[in-house]
């Protein structure tokens, strides 16, 4: 796989289901996050690593928190790209950044982060393990701008 450090995001498409959307037609705002994971999901498995794979060696990745901001509006059968990115936050945890945006254009629809610490069966948080640091080398880490 090539090294990604010039460009860290891993973009995934879904298209939104009926079931995603609100009274008005709009993706319900609740989705954000469910998107969110799907862009999770798929950056490890871009990296050469599924989740479930990552579980079975002993590590989860709960959320700790999270946070969403709606610039606009996304709609039943929208094509929606997740751009997604990850990067250390401490020596434990770390953080992925997510935009959501229709397919084609430019706009950030929605966009927010989630944290995660990286812990063992127990839910002890533990040290990032190496084959984090590898997948954070292998995508690209992101470094977000300085305002």
């Amino acid at each position: 796989m090539n090294n990604r450090h010039d460009n860290p995001w891993v973009i995934s498409q879904v298209r939104v289901p009926y079931g995603h959307t609100d009274q008005m037609g709009n993706v319900y705002y609740g989705h954000a996050l469910l998107y969110f994971e799907m862009g999770r999901t798929e950056w490890m498995r871009q990296g050469g690593l599924t989740y479930r794979e990552f579980e079975d060696m002993g590590f989860f990745v709960p959320v700790i928190e999270a946070h969403v901001q709606y610039r606009g509006r996304l709609f039943y059968d929208d094509l929606l790209e997740i751009w997604t990115a990850a990067s250390m936050v401490g020596r434990s945890r770390f953080r992925f950044t997510h935009q959501l945006r229709r397919a084609g254009e430019d706009a950030v629809l929605f966009e927010g982060y989630t944290v995660h610490p990286v812990v063992d069966e127990s839910a002890k948080p533990i040290k990032m393990p190496p084959v984090m640091r590898e997948l954070l080398e292998r995508l690209g880490e992101y470094k977000p701008e300085k305002p």
